[in-house]
C-alpha cells in the first residue's frame, strides 16, 4: 500500500519551490531574503529570551522558512478550485476580508494550516482574493471580463487529476507529490503573456489596475512572497539603505515593546513585459508584483482587537500616540483579556490543576501566542501603495459580504478568534500535562 505523505510536508515543498520560482522571477525578492535572515540573526543575538522562547515554542525552527504569498482569482469556479489545491496541502480558508472599503475591488480569505504542530512544521499561507465583478462600472467591461474569465482554465489537467487523487484516496503518495508540487506551481508563474489584447488590457487598466492585473492575464500570478522579520523597521531601514523603492511608512501598528498582530512594509511594484494577443512582438509593461516584508506579533481576543480598531480609528498623524493607551507589557496585556496565550513549562518541579495556579506557583510561564491572520487596512495600504496613482475613489458604494464569498468558495471561512482560543486552550493542557 503506498504510504501517504502528510499534508505538511507536501505544504513545505511547495513553499521551497514557490521562494525558487519567485526569486527567479523577482531578484529583488532574493535581496529581501538576505536581509531578513541579516536582521533576524542581529535580533536573536542581542535578545536571547526572545531566542530561548521562540526555540521552546517550536517558531525558532519555522522562522526562516516562513512566508505568506498573495494571488488574486476572477471567479466563484477558480476559488474553490484553488481551495481544493490548497486542501492537498492541509490548508482552509481562515477569516474574511472586504477591501472594498480601501478602493480594491477584491474581498479575501487566508488558506493556512490551522493546528500549532502544523504550523510549526510549514506556515506557509496565501492571501486569496476574489475580483468582485459587479464593482466594476462599465456594463460592457464587466460583461466582456465575465466572459474572458469564463473562458481560461487557471489549473492543468494533470493537477487537476492529482488534486481528484489526494480527495479520493486520502492524499497522495511520494511521487504523486512531487508531481503535484511541480503542476500546482505553474498555476502561480508569471507567464508573460496576456489573453486580451492591448486596447482591451488599456481598457481593463483604465477601470483599475487589479482588474488588469487579475482578468488579463492567463492565470492567478503570484504577486508577492513575504518573508517574516523580527524587526522590521531595521529590515525597511537596510531596504532603504540598499536603494530599494521601499515605502515610506509601515503599516499596522506602531512599534512596540510587545508587538501585536502584524506589521508589513514592501518595495514597490515592478514594471514587468508581456505580449498582449494579436500585437505583433511589440511587448507591453504591467506593474503589478512586489517584495514584502512582515512581522508577526501577539494574537489578540476580541476585545484586544476592539481596542485595536479604536485606537487606529482616532489615529491621526501620530500614531504612536493613538496607541498609548493600549498596554505595552505582555502580562497585562494577557491578565486583561487583550491577547493570547501560549503556555511553557518553566522546568521547576511541581504539580497544579489549573493554569492560574501553574502560573502564581511558577510552573508555567505564558508568551504571546503568534497572530497567523491578516489586517485588511494593512492588505489595502500594501495593494494601494503598488497600484500607482489615478486608480478608483477610496471606496466603492457597495460593502463586502462574508456570506456571498463563503457562497463563491462552497463552504465558510474558519473563525480566527475561535482557532486561537482553541490553540490557548491546547497548550494549557499540554504544558499541565508535561508537569513534574
Amino acid at each position: 500500500m503506498t504510504q501517504i505523505v502528510a499534508p505538511a510536508a507536501i505544504r513545505a515543498a511547495f513553499s521551497a519551490a514557490m521562494s525558487c520560482m519567485y526569486r527567479a522571477e523577482v531578484p529583488l525578492y532574493g535581496d529581501l531574503l538576505e536581509i531578513v535572515a541579516d536582521v533576524n540573526r542581529r535580533v536573536l543575538a542581542r535578545d536571547p529570551d526572545l531566542d530561548r522562547r521562540l526555540n521552546a515554542s517550536g517558531e525558532h525552527a519555522r522562522l526562516g522558512e516562513e512566508r505568506h504569498g498573495a494571488i488574486r482569482v476572477g471567479t466563484a469556479a477558480e476559488l474553490r478550485l484553488l481551495a481544493r489545491v490548497f486542501a492537498v496541502m492541509g490548508m482552509a480558508p481562515v477569516g474574511y476580508y472586504d477591501l472594498a472599503p480601501a478602493g480594491i475591488p477584491v474581498h479575501s480569505t487566508a488558506f493556512r494550516a490551522t493546528q500549532a504542530a502544523e504550523l510549526a512544521a510549514s506556515p506557509f499561507r496565501v492571501f486569496t482574493s476574489l475580483l468582485r465583478l459587479e464593482l466594476i462600472a462599465d456594463e460592457t467591461l464587466r460583461r466582456q471580463a465575465a466572459a474572458i474569465l469564463a473562458g481560461r482554465r487557471i489549473v492543468s489537467d494533470e493537477c487537476l487529476a492529482l488534486v481528484g487523487q489526494a480527495e479520493r484516496e486520502g492524499g497522495l503518495g511520494a511521487a504523486e507529490a512531487e508531481r503535484f508540487v511541480a503542476a500546482a506551481l505553474e498555476t502561480f508563474r508569471w507567464q508573460g503573456r496576456a489573453i486580451v489584447d492591448a486596447a482591451t488590457y488599456e481598457a481593463l487598466l483604465a477601470q483599475h489596475r487589479l482588474v488588469a492585473d487579475i482578468v488579463a492575464f492567463p492565470g492567478p500570478h503570484i504577486n508577492h512572497l513575504t518573508p517574516r522579520a523580527l524587526d522590521i523597521d531595521a529590515a525597511q531601514a537596510e531596504m532603504q539603505r540598499r536603494g530599494m523603492a521601499a515605502k515610506v511608512s509601515i503599516e499596522g501598528p506602531p512599534r512596540r515593546a510587545v508587538p501585536i498582530l502584524l506589521r508589513q512594509t514592501s518595495f514597490h511594484a515592478l514594471s514587468e513585459s508581456f505580449k498582449p494577443t494579436g500585437g505583433g512582438d511589440a511587448p507591453a509593461q504591467h506593474t503589478a508584483r512586489f517584495g514584502e516584508i512582515e512581522q508577526r506579533g501577539a494574537a489578540l481576543t476580541p476585545a484586544g482587537r476592539a481596542l485595536y480598531d479604536r485606537c487606529l480609528a482616532a489615529a491621526g498623524d501620530d500614531l504612536a500616540e493613538a496607541f498609548s493607551a493600549f498596554p505595552d507589557d505582555f502580562e497585562t496585556l494577557f491578565a486583561h483579556g487583550l491577547t493570547y496565550a501560549q503556555f511553557l513549562p518553566t522546568g521547576r518541579p511541581g504539580q497544579a490543576d489549573t493554569i492560574k495556579q501553574a502560573l502564581a506557583d511558577g510552573l508555567i510561564t505564558a508568551a504571546p501566542l503568534t497572530y497567523e491572520d491578516f489586517l485588511p487596512v494593512s492588505a489595502a495600504g500594501i495593494f494601494r501603495s503598488n497600484l500607482g496613482a489615478g486608480d478608483t475613489a477610496d471606496t466603492y458604494a457597495a460593502g463586502g459580504s462574508q456570506a456571498a464569498f463563503e457562497d463563491a468558495l462552497g463552504r465558510a471561512v474558519l473563525d480566527p478568534f475561535a482557532l486561537y482560543a482553541a490553540a490557548q486552550d491546547r497548550s494549557a493542557a499540554e504544558a499541565l500535562a508535561r508537569l513534574t
